[in-house]
């Protein structure tokens, strides 16, 4: 069982969390639940396909439920009105240069459920995430890679 730990996250990371937890109370549960009926319409269930993909979609919906609602119970909504201006924190957007490559890339620095890094966010236990906390323009981080320290320097708190 998941331990009952503060999770940090952004308002609209709630409010998807929400909605997410809602369809799959309200529709999806519901779904599966037809489909497992249907399958047991088809006989011998020891030897029915259907019913077993049926059975593990379920199991699948279940413990998506379970991990969102402890999500939504143990949610620490992120104020970003709360961090310190200038310093880096959790909610902090972030353009960082890419020393040797001389490449920028912009980060939001989000808690661990809502890290994307399709979408440049970065959790704030990341390598990369954990090293930018507490800095602020100016200051240079390196991040050790298998392939050896990447150094970013921060241009820009957004």
């Amino acid at each position: 069982m998941m331990e009952n730990k503060e999770v940090l996250i952004t308002k609209e990371g709630l409010e998807k969390a929400k909605k997410e937890l809602d369809y799959l109370l309200v529709e999806k549960r519901q779904e599966i639940a037809e489909k497992i009926k249907a399958a047991r319409e088809f006989g011998d269930i020891s030897e029915n396909s259907e019913y077993d993909e049926a059975k593990n979609e379920q199991a699948e919906i279940e413990a998506k439920i379970l991990k969102l609602e402890m999500i939504v119970k143990n949610a620490k909504i992120i104020e970003e009105s709360s961090a310190k201006k200038g310093i880096i924190d959790v909610g902090s957007k972030v353009i960082v240069l890419d020393v040797e490559y001389n490449e920028e890339e912009t980060y939001a620095i989000v808690g661990s459920t809502e890290a994307d890094p399709y979408e440049n966010r970065i959790s704030n236990v990341s390598p990369l995430g954990s090293a930018l906390i507490g800095k602020k323009v100016g200051d240079v981080v390196e991040v050790p890679v298998p392939a050896g320290v990447i150094s970013y320097k921060v241009v820009n708190i957004i």
